[in-house]
């Protein structure tokens, strides 16, 4: 570090005179480059003119060359029947299982995977609308957004561990779906763990505010007057509705959509259960179309139709929403004879006294500075089991996207998120496992994901190009911070490499956090850091 404080001066000046002397900037790093060869000098081999690409055609020799041979169609549909025909419990682990080993199966071409981007290729790390032809990019079905970008998911949910969110090299580059406004948008993956308990909540929120609405239509009915009822469900507020007995008002809505529903997933708050993520993330970002999806056509135009089944799908959906919750620090500290080395050394472990009061200090600072406002520690779930399909109505399929061709699950999959979360067996003094969620006095579950489940303006300095969902183009879900620690870089697009850039991007309605943030000394500025940094994801090794 000495060495470094002596150089600083001298590399700065170095750069400076390299920087004056530097060529004109048409002429760097090829005029100058002795290893390069001239212009002049280059061989031009032309290629020849070629036909376009049929992409029927390849798939063709590919099902003849693969014939018989060792490469084959890598996964097995699991039939949903066989999943309702088991005992509840087996039901739930076989599930888990066989969707785990589809999140990491590297599909190839005879199970769907990819679609016709152009000279055969099946990937595209960007949107390709120009592609219009017959069985072309711009004429799949639905429509595209991105991609696609991978041939797993893990290959994007993989930050620091499997099912975890994905690095700023695996944003993911979309354009609006409906083709009617111009431009990009970068979304960085999030980390799935929780996703289960974070749809639980988003229910019961749901159906708070549904009783709130029909309470108020009913007394209004009742006494012939109108009425204006506040709109809070665990907490959070989301603004009011003006109701009479024939008509509500729903202009004073905050945050969320006109019908109510809290919808939990995406960085925009577009989607509202994990069954629904599911399928729609293998068809963007895969190009792995699920029958539910779009029946037995062959939309993607890669001659496999029924890409993944009903069953597929309830897999992923089970495997998604069973995952562990994200722990902290100083959790893991209260097992570290359980941990690893290795473990130990990635989490900075064990903690020192010092540490420990710094993360506490930076948890009260959280609150006082109005962070907590929207990043809400805990919410409790006051019924911990989690159903696919949900016994929700609005968290549920009544008829698959792609009509009644697939037909609907007879019964429902079931966990427990107090006693039945698989993944991360080690047990903390309270006898809770570091997988298992905490439970309340009431018997639910506590979820401590530091997050509202609305949307708020962020202020214009992070607008998009595109007003995805048209929801407004600064407007976002608030990030849930759990894992937060594990998983830089920060933002929808991944902008902020640190965690006190994402706080100083804050605007809008953030605005009076973020400056409450500047105004702290540099002591309470790294407690803070140091408590968001305690929130992090572990995954036990097998």
């Amino acid at each position: 570090m000495i060495l470094k404080k002596h150089l600083l001066p001298v590399t700065m000046a170095i750069s400076a005179l390299t920087f004056n002397a530097t060529p004109a900037l048409a002429d760097f790093g090829s005029k100058h480059d002795k290893n390069r060869v001239p212009k002049h000098a280059r061989k031009n081999q032309r290629q020849q003119r070629t036909t376009p690409f049929d992409f029927s055609e390849v798939f063709d020799t590919v099902q003849i060359l693969h014939a018989g041979a060792i490469e084959i169609h890598l996964g097995g549909h699991l039939e949903q029947s066989d999943l309702e025909s088991m005992e509840t419990l087996e039901a739930y682990v076989h599930a888990f299982e066989e969707g785990d080993e589809l999140f990491e199966m590297n599909y190839n071409a005879l199970d769907g995977v990819g679609v016709n981007v152009g000279n055969g290729k099946r990937f595209t790390s960007f949107p390709r609308p120009d592609l219009k032809g017959p069985n072309a990019w711009a004429n799949v079905l639905p429509h595209r957004a991105t991609g696609p970008n991978g041939d797993s998911c893990i290959s994007c949910h993989n930050v620091p561990v499997a099912d975890g969110g994905g690095g700023v090299n695996d944003n993911v580059i979309r354009m609006d779906p409906e083709r009617k406004q111009k431009g990009f948008i970068e979304r960085q993956s999030p980390h799935l763990f929780g996703m289960g308990a974070v749809q639980l909540v988003a229910e019961e929120m749901t159906t708070e505010l549904h009783t709130l609405r029909d309470e108020a239509i009913s007394e209004s009915c009742s006494s012939g007057t109108d009425t204006t009822v506040a709109l809070t469900a665990k907490g959070v507020s989301f603004g009011e509705i003006s109701v009479s007995c024939d008509e509500v008002n729903y202009d004073n809505v905050e945050g969320l959509d006109a019908d109510l529903v809290v919808r939990p997933f995406e960085w925009k708050g577009l989607t509202g259960f994990v069954r629904a993520f599911v399928r729609g993330a293998a068809h963007q970002e895969l190009g792995m179309q699920a029958t539910e999806l779009v029946g037995d056509a062959d939309s993607d135009f890669d001659s496999i139709t029924n890409e993944l089944s009903v069953g597929d799908i309830t897999a992923l959906t089970i495997y998604n929403a069973a995952q562990p919750r994200p722990v902290t620090k100083i959790e893991l500290n209260s097992v570290i004879d359980s941990l690893t080395e290795e473990e130990q050394e990635t989490y900075g472990l064990p903690l020192s006294d010092g540490e420990i009061a710094s993360i506490e200090n930076g948890e009260e600072l959280f609150s006082s500075i109005g962070c907590a406002s929207c990043h809400s520690p805990e919410m409790e779930v006051a019924s911990p089991v989690f159903y696919e399909p949900s016994q929700h109505a609005n968290y549920r399929d009544e008829t698959y996207p792609a009509g009644d061709i697939a037909g609907l699950p007879s019964r429902s999959l079931q966990f427990n998120l107090l006693t039945e979360i698989m993944d991360n067996p080690q047990e903390l003094p309270s006898g809770q496992t570091l997988g298992q969620f905490e439970e309340s006095e009431n018997g639910g579950a506590i979820v401590r994901l530091y997050g509202d489940l609305k949307r708020h303006d962020m202020g214009t300095a992070m607008a998009e190009e595109i007003d995805e969902g048209n929801v407004g183009a600064s407007v976002f879900l608030t990030e849930n911070l759990w894992g937060v620690g594990s998983t830089p870089p920060y933002l929808h697009d991944g902008r902020a490499t640190t965690m006190t850039e994402a706080i100083v991007y804050h605007g809008g309605e953030a605005e009076s956090s973020k400056e409450q943030f500047d105004a702290l000394t540099d002591s309470e500025k790294a407690d803070l850091v140091n408590f968001l940094d305690n929130l992090v994801l572990y995954l036990a090794e097998e």
